[in-house]
């Protein structure tokens, strides 16, 4: 079996992963639950910084521009995000190693060269619209994006430089769980509850019909579902996690867990934008939202979905320039760690660094086109998707790299492939879609 570089083996691994000093558990299912609990965190935090800024911008779109018509989508979402990330998951136990570092060994340094470079000018891209959004979000309240920008990008460089993983993952995983209160949002939105149950069963078409703009939004919510970044930061993960082979059915528990909180938050989000579709209120961005419903809902709905944009920016930023700094110390071979501290793997740390301070700084020029940015980013993520995904399942197929324990099944490989089909005709489309709008014009009235 391939033997991963810089990397622990099996039993090095075992002696030195955390592991709580001093707990005695009787009962076997409190065992089980300790360890679901110490290997709790990459699929989760994968997932819910999915849930970014522009995951915000879509679902609030479709709720505020259709209502519950589009939440049925959501239950399309769950199996692809289970799948793609298991995979990962599974990829990172059996190697190792991180995504960015296989691919260089498996297929070559052009391909390696080619999947790098356009991963990080995707997620340099993606975490510019990260910033615009706490820009957005923070001047709505008050506080200048002179100020807010700069301190966000300080708070986010120092969350990551405490050279402790655990310290890193657990105010993390606190972040993830403050987007509950997207639930609370929509309990105080009062929407019916009857209808939200129904449509997420049963597809429904808008009153208006199925137009360019009804079709483009079911695209974009399926393609918020996965991003490319998310391969490469999820095994980057759960190789610096230290995860063991008998860890995979926890990993794959976790992974299950993030997927289904996601799913949930999103239908949240969606209907919070359900609340402005019924008011008549015209979705904008999600800021304008909240401050449209703050005239029927009071402080408590705008202020929340306001501070909730900037927790996702966050989420979203953190998770985007780790993998970042993941893959590029992988490739450079660099020690690149969130266990070392910063003088034992400055490289590792200056990227991350870059990217955070880079995108905030853009964000800062004046009359600097923000939205041509968010376009740019959408269009690259539609054509990287499929590619990136493709070099996931070769890997996953490769029995001399995995063996065959960890390797894909049939049964593995006949979702997979349908995903990808699914991901490769959506992703084009939306990426045909805002680059010609024209192409699929609305018919007439």
């Amino acid at each position: 079996m391939f033997e991963p570089k810089n990397s622990l083996s099996v039993t090095e691994v075992g002696a030195e992963r955390a592991v709580p000093q001093g707990i005695k558990v009787s009962a076997p299912w409190k065992a089980k639950l300790l360890t679901h609990l110490m290997v709790l965190g990459p699929g989760l935090i994968v997932m819910e910084a999915d849930n970014d800024a522009g995951a915000v911008s879509t679902y609030t779109q479709a709720g505020a521009q259709y209502g519950l018509h589009l939440i049925w989508v959501l239950i399309i979402l769950l199996p692809i995000c289970y799948y793609i990330q298991e995979m990962v998951a599974r990829l990172g136990i059996a190697t190792g190693q991180g995504h960015a570092a296989m691919i260089y060994k498996r297929f070559g340094a052009w391909w390696g060269a080619f999947s790098l470079f356009d991963l990080l000018l995707l997620n340099f891209l993606t975490l510019v619209t990260e910033f615009a959004a706490i820009s957005l979000s923070l001047s709505k309240m008050g506080v200048s994006p002179y100020i807010a920008v700069p301190l966000a990008a300080v708070a986010l460089t120092s969350l990551v430089f405490t050279g402790s993983y655990l310290r890193w993952e657990r105010i993390v995983i606190g972040l993830c769980l403050l987007d509950c209160s997207w639930f609370l949002i929509a309990w105080f939105c009062h929407p019916a509850w009857g209808a939200v149950a129904v449509n997420t069963v049963r597809p429904s078409v808008p009153h208006g019909g199925i137009t360019s703009d009804y079709v483009f939004l079911v695209v974009a919510i399926v393609g918020t579902t996965i991003a490319p970044w998310q391969l490469f930061f999820q095994q980057s993960c759960v190789a610096d996690k230290r995860l063991r082979f008998a860890d995979l059915k926890y990993a794959r528990m976790d992974t299950l867990v993030g997927a289904c909180f996601t799913v949930l938050v999103a239908g949240g989000m969606m209907v919070a934008g359900d609340a402005a579709y019924r008011h008549g209120f015209k979705f904008v961005d999600p800021a304008k939202m909240a401050g449209d419903l703050f005239t029927v809902y009071g402080p408590f709905v705008r202020n929340a979905i306001l501070l909730l944009m900037v927790n996702a920016a966050v989420l979203g930023t953190t998770a985007v320039s780790l993998s970042s700094a993941w893959a590029y110390g992988e490739v450079k071979g660099w020690p690149h760690s969130l266990h070392r501290k910063v003088k034992d793997a400055p490289g590792f740390y200056a990227v991350y660094a870059l990217c955070v301070f880079a995108a905030a700084a853009v964000v800062l020029i004046p009359r600097v086109d923000l939205q041509q940015i968010i376009v740019g980013v959408q269009v690259l993520a539609g054509l990287m998707l499929p590619s990136a995904i493709i070099f996931l399942q070769l890997l996953l197929n490769d029995k001399e790299l995995l063996g065959a324990r960890f390797v894909n099944t049939r049964f593995n490989n006949v979702v997979n492939w349908i995903i990808v089909a699914v991901l490769f005709t959506l992703s084009l489309l939306l990426a045909a879609q805002v680059a010609l709008p024209n192409l699929f014009p609305s018919p007439t009235p």
